[in-house]
């Protein structure tokens, strides 16, 4: 007995060190109904083999085999106990062939290994094992085939990775006021419902449609498509509002006027959208501000780049939220993302990195459709943009935070759990 447990020892030493046996084993199926044990037993060293009409165990052919003698033993343990032979092989460093028994008869594994602890035909018996690497690159249950993900580091602040395991937009749509769309980019197959332009005689191409393009893919790029990139709300979809003008063919920025813009504005609130998104920034304009405060009151969520004093316009608007980049000094009352360098799309199939408060407002935008999309029916009271905002860490504090979306979505089932609580107080 006491060899028995010496060589189990030595043999499980051995695996956990990583020592390769001298025979390598055989793929063991997933293990189904049955319970499964592995069982080792003695198996004599390689020797040549005896003269002619001699007796005993020999090996034929080439390398370490089961003996005989081996193959005879866990035949007959196999029949006491009721096994049935799954895979084996033979390890020449502990002279030991080794198999994958079935129990067959119902009886409980531990009950069969205490059996066979005490057969003299066994070196040793123990479960059939499962293990893990411990990788902790990439959360558990997401897997991105998309080839730039791995440039995406703003997706990685934000949690992206761990909030698409519970939403991904599904269900929600965006209206996004903007330049024009290339909807023709494959990374934004079927994201782009409907697009509506409020702009005469510009240049025709996608090459004109640059800013627009690069915030729709921040904000809804397709995931696992084996292309480019991944948006935040990768199953989101979007309504284009053309307000926008590109100001030249390789450059992003753009210009809107009240009309366009009212007219988008307009158009967004007749649709339903339930969050527009306005990457982009102003003077106050009386008009804009009317409608802005219209969709408000209708619940609807409004997310502006901040630009400062200087451009209030829509940042300033008392319940719209203001977007900043996480890598500037952050204004007043604004919530933060990170906007630099950020790898999105170009018109024409293309990918490139943008950067500025008009990308944060588009990761935002991301985010807040990951929220809605994972409770439409919030508590009373409960705003996206207070989650958003309890997501930042404890009041007060003089970090530069951006938001987090886990931490929102955590926030959030706070909040439901205890509008459970407080309803079932009421009956």
């Amino acid at each position: 007995m006491r060899a028995r447990v010496h060589a189990a020892a030595v043999w499980l030493a051995m695996l956990a060190a990583g020592a390769t046996p001298a025979a390598t084993p055989p793929s063991v199926p997933d293990s189904g109904p049955l319970p499964r044990i592995v069982v080792g037993f003695a198996n004599g060293p390689h020797t040549a083999p005896a003269a002619a009409g001699a007796t005993g165990s020999r090996y034929v052919g080439q390398g370490y085999l089961a003996s005989q003698t081996a193959r005879l033993q866990a035949r007959r343990v196999a029949s006491t106990y009721a096994l049935r032979p799954v895979a084996s092989w033979p390890i020449q460093a502990l002279s030991m062939h080794c198999v994958v028994f079935e129990i067959t008869n119902g009886r409980p594994v531990a009950e069969v290994l205490a059996a066979l602890a005490h057969d003299a035909r066994v070196v040793l018996a123990q479960p059939l094992q499962e293990f893990h690497t411990l990788t902790d690159a990439q959360p558990a249950g997401v897997s991105y085939n998309d080839p730039l993900y791995s440039l995406q580091t703003n997706l990685v602040t934000l949690g992206i990775a761990r909030a698409h395991e519970r939403t991904q937009g599904e269900g929600v749509r965006v209206a996004l006021i903007d330049t024009g769309v290339d909807r023709a980019h494959p990374d934004l197959a079927g994201r782009v419902l409907d697009s509506h332009s409020y702009v005469s005689g510009r240049p025709q191409g996608p090459a004109w449609l640059r800013h627009g393009t690069a915030m729709a893919g921040v904000i809804a790029a397709v995931a696992n498509n084996h292309l480019g990139i991944v948006g935040i709300a990768p199953r989101a979809r979007l309504e284009v509002f053309e307000a926008c003008w590109q100001v030249a063919a390789d450059r992003d920025g753009a210009a809107c006027n009240t009309f366009t813009l009212a007219q988008a504005l307009a158009g967004a609130l007749a649709s339903g959208a339930p969050i527009i998104n306005l990457s982009l920034a102003g003077p106050e304009d009386p008009l804009l501000a009317a409608l802005v405060q219209a969709g408000l009151k209708r619940g609807i969520t409004f997310v502006g780049a901040s630009a400062g004093e200087q451009a209030p316009f829509p940042a300033s608007i008392a319940g719209v939220i203001a977007a900043s980049a996480s890598e500037h000094p952050l204004p007043a009352g604004a919530l933060a993302a990170p906007a630099e360098h950020v790898l999105t799309l170009r018109p024409g199939g293309q990918y490139d990195f943008e950067s500025g408060s008009s990308v944060a407002a588009a990761e935002l935008t991301g985010v807040l459709a990951l929220l809605l999309s994972a409770a439409p029916a919030r508590p009373a009271g409960t705003s996206l943009e207070e989650l958003l905002r309890a997501s930042l860490g404890p009041a007060g504090t003089t970090q530069q935070l951006t938001v987090n979306v886990n931490t929102a979505l955590a926030r959030l089932d706070e909040l439901q759990r205890e509008s459970r609580l407080a309803a079932r107080g009421q009956h």
